[in-house]
């Protein structure tokens, strides 16, 4: 093994921001290396690595081919983020120059529909604006069209260079500035993905505490860095403070809210024994721990090795219109040429009619409308989302929704409302609803603790006076309790009830199948008898049910429930909802290899959250959608798409509105291919001429530009 690792080679790749960079690097080094296999990208980190172990190649033949490419490297040194020390032209480049071209082709369109002249010439000063648009929208794309026609392997970005000069040669000088600036918009889009993600892992990084309460062997306290605290040593972690390391609880009893890393709605009881995670917020108790995992090997430190992980294996699909280009444009050229020469040299044709013909060809055969149907149909599709608080990345994501086969969810704050709320009120002994929800309200009215916010805010609902209990006594672990009118009156767990010896077999049974359907009991009582009980649950969107079965409908073929929560309550809230298949009591790692097996059988899969803990499996789904508004910002960042109004419902509107997009594109592309191949057969037989061409080209443009801004009515 050690022998292996000393084999791969580390290299930090100066460029690599996008799919695009990564498609490049492989066409090199495959062949080079021998197998794809070989070759391991980290696109959120700009890494490549190379196993070299059995391959007769040396560090140098790897840096000289990566040279060829345009691209720059440097062995991996394990310096920490340099964005730092980079400049603003090097963070920014492609965004300036981005917005450079449209502003200039904006300006240049301006002076032409101002200036122009009866004989319908240019204003020299509206081609120098179109000049300045095409070149700083090219600007980045040329060395690598350069590339792909040296290497003889026609690429997307050969085929809009080829595009653009086509529009400059026919005198279109607006039709090429466009396309070069829109061209330039869809690879920013996609290079900020990266950016995205590595916001994504910054917001994880949060989670976790500067320091530790460290106890050393003489009992002395002191603050250290988590990574500086040993396995098996003690840590004091006091009420409200962030746990810093795994770890199993020594000394103490506390609720610990474990929403940030198993996505439970409400917060666990720990006591001695209990295992704790790092990046958990511990309760109203003083925990002392002994940690089980160093800093780099705790569960939150897999879950952000895990995000980037997923993200550098996600493969992107190839563009179909990539992959026509390497045939469409070098066949284009090669008939161009074989109708410039066959006919005079084999037939005895006219030069000047035969040149005049392959000019008109290759005018109709320049790929403007067919390459501005794309992305025009893409900018109106996520502009329509946006007005529908569906945010989508990038036009890669706009696809993807209309091919799902299986979507992944989590329970709470997805299908749930996220927090607790009450179900039930069950008086017993003569006591009725109101004093029930009067007394437990008088006890719970100054705890910040959810269950107990929960209660108050129902019995408020309700309203019901509420004043607070004499005496308060919170119980570590178990309950509280205070007098109400003089008289004593306590709150507490099931497992409280018990260790008071107040519970009756009928009552053990009634709280048993309450707990073992998905309920939180609170029991309330007094030194007499019990009083009642509370049940609470996280309770199910107003919208969930209407969804699931629009999904189902829309052809989804499984909607799966991944939660953190116990059984009971996952299959009680699934029951509810119309879910097909529930995995519950999962921690974030067991999320993603759920996720992968989902993969593996439905190929595209979904998968919606809105935790931390989600995050890693958002960004190993097929797709990721985030709930926006209460979402974690590392779910967000991390996911492809986020409901932004946290309404489940834009999820069966988004799988129709992709289909519609996904349809109208293929519309596009039809309508440009089909006016194409009419005039390249009018080519042939001499019917066409260079102005129709001319006029067909544009004509096709406006059409499927029209076609496509048809989706901002969606």
């Amino acid at each position: 093994m050690n022998q292996s690792e000393d084999q791969r080679l580390r290299l930090r790749i100066h460029g690599m921001d996008c799919a695009e960079e990564v498609s490049i690097l492989k066409r090199e080094l495959v062949p080079l290396v021998g197998s794809d296999d070989r070759l391991g990208f980290d696109l959120l980190n700009g890494k490549l690595t190379v196993n070299l172990d059995g391959a007769d190649v040396t560090q140098g033949d790897v840096l000289a081919v990566i040279e060829r490419t345009g691209l720059r490297a440097e062995v991996w040194d394990d310096a920490p983020d340099r964005d730092g020390e980079l400049t603003f032209w090097q963070r920014n480049q492609r965004t300036v120059m981005t917005t450079i071209s449209g502003v200039a082709g904006g300006i240049g369109l301006a002076l032409q529909l101002s200036l122009g002249e009866a004989d319908e010439s240019l204003p020299v000063i509206a081609i120098s604006f179109y000049l300045i648009s095409i070149a700083t929208g090219l600007l980045l794309v040329l060395p690598k069209a350069w590339h792909s026609l040296v290497a003889l392997r026609p690429d997307l970005n050969l085929l809009m260079s080829v595009a653009v000069v086509g529009a400059i040669a026919i005198g279109e000088w607006f039709e090429g500035a466009a396309v070069a600036f829109l061209f330039s918009v869809s690879l920013l889009l996609e290079s900020s993905s990266v950016g995205r993600a590595r916001r994504a892992i910054a917001s994880l990084m949060d989670l976790s505490p500067p320091t530790a309460h460290l106890r050393d062997e003489d009992g002395k306290i002191s603050d250290v860095a988590p990574a500086d605290v040993p396995v098996g040593f003690t840590v004091v972690v006091r009420p409200g403070e962030k746990i810093p390391l795994d770890g199993r609880v020594l000394v103490g009893i506390s609720g610990v809210n474990q929403a940030p890393i198993t996505g439970e709605s409400v917060p666990v009881e720990k006591e001695p024994g209990d295992e704790v995670f790092a990046g958990t917020i511990n309760g109203d108790g003083l925990l002392e721990i002994e940690t089980t995992k160093a800093a780099d090997d705790t569960t939150l430190a897999r879950i952000i090795k895990m995000v980037g992980d997923a993200g550098s294996k996600r493969a992107p699909l190839e563009k179909w219109v990539e992959k026509f280009a390497a045939v469409y444009t070098p066949v284009v050229m090669i008939v161009a040429l074989l109708m410039l020469v066959i006919p005079p040299l084999a037939f005895g044709g006219d030069w000047s009619v035969w040149l005049y013909r392959s000019l008109v060809l290759l005018v109709i055969a320049c790929p403007c409308a067919l390459v501005i149907s794309t992305p025009v149909s893409v900018v109106a599709a996520l502009a329509a989302a946006a007005r529908n608080g569906v945010l989508i990345k990038g036009g890669v994501f706009i696809e993807l929704p209309a091919q799902l086969k299986a979507i992944a969810m989590d329970k709470t704050g997805t299908l749930t409302q996220g927090a607790p709320a009450v179900v039930d009120v069950v008086p017993m002994n003569g006591h009725n609803e109101a004093e029930l929800l009067m007394r437990a309200g008088a006890l719970e009215l100054n705890s910040n603790h959810p269950l107990a916010r929960a209660i108050v805010d129902e019995a408020k609902r309700r309203d019901i006076e509420l004043v607070a209990a004499d005496n308060f006594e919170t119980i570590q672990g178990k309950g509280a309790s205070g007098h109400i009118n003089g008289k004593p009156f306590w709150l507490g767990s099931h497992r409280y009830l018990e260790q008071r010896g107040q519970e009756t077999p009928e009552v053990h049974e009634q709280l048993e199948s309450m707990q073992e359907a998905g309920r939180t009991v609170v029991v309330v009582g007094n030194d007499e008898h019990v009083c009642g009980f509370i049940t609470l649950a996280d309770a199910i969107r107003e919208e969930t049910r209407d969804a699931i079965r629009e999904l189902h409908a829309a052809g989804v073929e499984k909607l799966v429930m991944l939660t953190g929560d116990n059984e009971g309550t996952a299959k009680a809230i699934a029951a509810e909802a119309g879910i097909d298949e529930v995995h519950a009591e999962l921690l974030p790692e067991d999320k993603v290899k759920a996720v992968e097996r989902l993969v593996e059988q439905h190929e595209y899969v979904a998968m919606i959250g809105d935790g931390v803990n989600d995050a890693p499996a958002l960004a190993r789904a097929s797709l990721g959608l985030a709930m926006g508004a209460a979402g974690s910002d590392a779910a967000i960042e991390t996911a492809d798409i986020a409901l932004m109004s946290d309404d489940l419902s834009k999820l069966p509107w988004l799988v129709h509105h992709s289909r519609r997009t996904l349809r109208i594109i293929r519309q596009n592309i039809g309508f440009s291919l089909a006016v194409k191949a009419v005039f390249v057969i009018l080519t042939f037989v001499g019917f066409a001429s260079l102005w129709a061409a001319i006029a067909a080209d544009m004509g096709a443009s406006l059409l499927v530009i029209g076609n496509g801004l048809r989706l901002l009515r969606a």
